[in-house]
């Protein structure tokens, strides 16, 4: 899932650079301390979660987001947040209820 995927900063900080707009493997790797190799198996990790496109033209491979897969862990996220946060409004008010006993 999305979110295994940016547990590590490099990472994040791929798709930090591709929130910009698509980028070439080389741009990306530029500001990390790590090989392009290294830079390698992280795409492939944002790839196989389906954050990240790549696509080859002649010896150049571009980078890009795929934002539906940034929707949907959003979204799952938002839920989440209303789910507790109706359960700590109703914790609020149980205790504003019972405060006096």
């Amino acid at each position: 899932m999305a979110f295994q995927a940016l547990a590590d900063p490099s990472r994040r900080a791929m798709v930090e650079r591709l929130v910009q707009g698509p980028a070439s493997v080389s741009e990306l790797a530029k500001p990390l301390a790590m090989s392009l190799p290294g830079v390698m198996q992280h795409l492939a990790v944002l790839e196989a979660s389906g954050l990240v496109v790549t696509e080859k033209i002649g010896r150049t491979r571009t980078c890009r987001l795929e934002p539906k897969v940034l929707t949907r862990a959003e979204q799952w996220i938002a839920d989440r947040r209303a789910l507790w946060e109706r359960r700590f409004d109703r914790l609020a008010q149980y205790l504003d209820e019972t405060k006096d006993e």
